[in-house]
């Protein structure tokens, strides 16, 4: 069963095995499992490197001047070769001008696959459509994330 299901841990299959009426342990369960020799799909450090030269990261960040407005910034880096696709700036950012710069961003070039971002708000519906049209595969990081 831990061969045909290499996903199912030492409780799944020890349910199971109580559904088909084997009385056996958990703990007996976990000792007979086939080991795994490799995770059963690759981590996010293989991810990044099969598809670095399709991956593109966005962030908003503010600079405080020195009348103290505050301005945002909006960097979009390729992975590939680390190579800084956009930088704007912007007193008011919002979803369309987001979007504008990402667009900008690619120019002529190919869009790249995947876009990672955070889960700011000011990345709107508008934003979300012109990414879905350049046939961006979005990615927002996890809730809280660093």
């Amino acid at each position: 069963m831990s061969l045909a299901n290499p996903l199912w841990g030492a409780p799944r299959i020890y349910g199971e095995l109580l559904r088909l009426g084997v009385d056996i342990g958990q703990t007996s369960v976990a000792k007979y499992m086939a080991k795994r020799r490799k995770p059963p799909s690759q981590g996010w450090k293989t991810f990044l490197r099969n598809h670095a030269d399709g991956i593109a990261s966005m962030d908003l960040f503010v600079v405080p001047t020195v009348s103290f407005k505050l301005l945002y910034g909006l960097l979009i880096l390729r992975h590939g070769r680390r190579r800084l696709l956009w930088l704007g700036v912007t007193p008011h950012p919002t979803a369309e001008w987001i979007a504008r710069q990402l667009t900008e961003a690619c120019g002529w070039d190919p869009a790249p696959r995947y876009l990672i971002r955070d889960r700011d708000g000011a990345y709107g519906e508008i934003f979300k459509r012109r990414v879905r049209a350049m046939g961006i595969r979005d990615r927002p990081t996890a809730p809280r994330s660093p």
